[in-house]
């Protein structure tokens, strides 16, 4: 699917590689690894090498051995990948704090100052009610793509990890207007795949699936029916980026729904809000 992106965007495939190492770990979500904890050392070692992390909530939390229950943790959890793990840019995704508005999911990224210090926005979603294969690649390289052609846009290709002059405001960073783009793409196209999916299914259901049964050797009703059902609605959910693939070459910035706030943390009294 990344190749694809790419192309559809006019990028050459070799573009993938043109951030020095962009890092997505992963490795779990919803509190649980999905994969062997002996992964996660090996991670921590790749991060000072990374210009860019892609983690969720759980990733982010399980690198730093940090938690994430507010906008000051999350805070920290940032500024310690900046400071402690020297990542320029840092962009951690289904975050769920307790101010997040029911059914949405927010992002909240970083370009890194000079000395260290987070930039931080924040970009609310909806939350979508269905489980998508392959969101992960289509969200790397895109990001990959619109980096670069913001980056370019402002003249950082030749500055080393495409960093901003620290008088560039968090949410006019390149990473902000790129994840902006990203966004607004990811929607429609997501929100496509819906339709489709649920068109599919009814389809399914027209053509006798969830009248079928199955018998297991000794003449009982197995769960043949439940395993069908998956199955579809797991080929159905598959991302439909072929189909849709205007929306990742001219996403719709018009409404606004995807604008980058910056979020103040302040230092003392651990006071937390959006700057609009």
């Amino acid at each position: 699917m990344a190749t694809f992106v790419l192309q559809s965007m006019g990028c050459e495939v070799a573009a993938i590689n043109t951030v020095n190492f962009m890092l997505d770990p992963v490795m779990g979500d919803q509190g649980k690894l999905y994969v062997s904890d002996t992964v996660v050392p090996v991670y921590k070692t790749l991060l000072p090498h990374a210009d860019l992390i892609l983690p969720n909530q759980f990733e982010a939390e399980t690198l730093t051995d940090l938690p994430i229950n507010s906008l000051s943790t999350l805070a920290n959890v940032i500024r310690h990948l900046h400071n402690t793990h020297s990542v320029p840019h840092v962009l951690i995704t289904s975050l769920v704090l307790p101010d997040t508005p029911a059914d949405t999911l927010t992002l909240i990224g970083s370009s890194c100052t000079a000395s260290s210090q987070p930039r931080l926005f924040r970009i609310t979603i909806p939350h979508l009610p269905c489980f998508f294969s392959g969101t992960g690649d289509m969200f790397a390289a895109l990001l990959i793509t619109r980096l670069r052609e913001v980056s370019a846009a402002d003249g950082l290709l030749n500055t080393r990890s495409w960093m901003p002059a620290d008088e560039i405001p968090a949410t006019e960073t390149p990473l902000a207007r790129a994840t902006e783009k990203v966004l607004a793409s990811m929607q429609v196209v997501l929100e496509k795949t819906i339709e489709a999916m649920d068109e599919e299914l009814k389809e399914g259901m027209k053509s006798g699936l969830s009248g079928k049964t199955d018998l297991d050797g000794e003449g009982n009703q197995d769960n043949g029916e439940e395993k069908r059902m998956y199955l579809a609605r797991t080929k159905a959910s598959e991302v439909r980026v072929v189909a849709n693939a205007q929306a990742l070459r001219e996403p719709d910035l018009r409404d606004g729904k995807y604008r980058a706030v910056e979020v103040v943390v302040e230092e003392l009294g651990g006071e937390e809000r959006d700057r609009s």
